[in-house]
């Protein structure tokens, strides 16, 4: 015998059948990079504790990157969804001065682009 949720379990069946690509295009986001501007008022110190605090990195990884900021000028410090880049770079622009540098007047710049 028939129920009322057999009806509504069919319904559900049929609405979610999806094919794998259809699906893989449903969970694809546009990626966007967190890029870390170079300048001359933060010590490594600083560079490497916010990316170990904001990225999780680890002290080597961090001072990679804080190395490849300051001999490139720039570094892309993440490839994420256009919602965590955007709270990502807004974290760099949060994270506050640099004490140890008397002339540091607040954070870091950064800003993101899309990847390509």
């Amino acid at each position: 015998m028939a129920t009322a949720t057999d009806g509504v379990e069919a319904a559900v069946q049929q609405g979610t059948k999806r094919s794998p690509v259809q699906r893989a295009r449903a969970k694809q986001q546009p990626q966007y990079h967190v890029i870390l501007l170079d300048d001359d008022d933060h010590t490594y110190d600083y560079v490497t504790g916010m990316l170990r605090k904001l990225f999780g990195c680890s002290s080597e990884r961090a001072f990679e990157l804080a190395s490849v900021v300051d001999s490139e000028s720039h570094v892309i410090v993440d490839t994420t969804t256009m919602e965590r880049a955007e709270l990502k770079r807004d974290q760099i622009h949060a994270f506050g001065r640099d004490w140890r540098i008397p002339r540091c007047e607040g954070s870091m710049s950064a800003r993101i682009e899309p990847s390509t």
